[in-house]
């Protein structure tokens, strides 16, 4: 099977031309091997890239663990990238069909290569039931998260998946490694959840670090960033329109009059290979 390792921002994962290889037997399976960083090519996940019968191809993105994600916002735009330059196609704006319905990409072309993207990440979800979380409130904004020994202040948003914002004044390691997985498996998400930490620097400028369901901390996570834009909003604390710095590089975010998240952001080609089906088998 021929991959090619892609990274948007630092959040990395493992892509697959399916209108040419074939969609594995058991994408879970291969997306834990493969993304394993030391016995497998390495990253956050597997992303298959496939037709549609509804836009110009098909995001299906699958996390370390092998749960399957409804989107990505970094991964999109590594699609997009692979879509133009690998001549899938020759538009400078098209449609990917992901989890969370179709997505317009704006391609920033350079020299006949996709540098960044623009997406247009939709209309945030807002309603608690529909993020989903059992925290009060349409969305909860500044909400009460009981971890037992600890509660947090929280704000929750969904972008096609469930995001919840913790502002805190300084980051570090305890934020992410120590409270990062309890937000991610705590019962007020059925769903689990994936779990920002945010230091504000103005109002039109954030720090960020995350915790990613089913995949750890990132380097990036361009579906929170978006999330972290509307909650920022909502809670009073930033503007509608911020930068957000990440461990990976830098994200700009928009919250705009139509309601839409806009996202702009780097796509990056590393490498390519084969990932051979007796290595597969010998990882089982």
């Amino acid at each position: 099977m021929r991959f090619t390792k892609m990274h948007g921002a630092g959040n990395d994962y493992v892509y697959v031309n399916c209108f040419e290889e074939s969609v594995p037997d058991d994408p879970a399976q291969t997306a834990r091997l493969i993304a394993d960083r030391h016995f497998g090519v390495g990253g956050d996940g597997l992303v298959l890239i496939c037709p549609s019968d509804k836009a110009d191809a098909r995001m299906r993105m699958f996390n370390a663990d092998g749960s399957e994600a409804e989107m990505c916002g970094n991964a999109i735009r590594c699609v997009g990238k692979y879509l133009f330059d690998h001549g899938l196609t020759d538009k400078q704006h098209i449609q990917i069909e992901t989890g969370r319905g179709v997505l317009a990409l704006d391609l920033e072309v350079v020299d006949g290569l996709v540098e960044r993207a623009r997406v247009d990440m939709g209309v945030p979800i807002l309603n608690s039931s529909d993020i989903p979380t059992t925290l009060a409130g349409h969305p909860p904004v500044n909400a009460t998260l009981d971890l037992g020994d600890r509660q947090l202040t929280v704000t929750c948003v969904s972008m096609g998946n469930p995001h919840c914002i913790t502002y805190v004044d300084q980051l570090n390691d305890e934020w992410v490694y120590q409270v990062g997985p309890r937000v991610e498996h705590a019962p007020q998400f059925p769903r689990r959840v994936n779990a920002e930490f945010i230091q504000i620097i103005s109002p039109d400028e954030v720090r960020m670090r995350v915790w990613e369901r089913g995949s750890g901390e990132t380097l990036a996570c361009g579906t929170g960033a978006a999330a972290v834009c509307v909650a920022g909003v909502l809670a009073g604390k930033t503007n509608r329109k911020i930068t957000v710095h990440l461990l990976g590089g830098d994200l700009e975010l928009e919250w705009a009059a139509d309601n839409h998240v806009y996202k702009t952001g780097p796509a990056t080609e590393v490498f390519s290979g084969e990932w051979a089906p007796a290595a597969e088998r010998a990882l089982r």
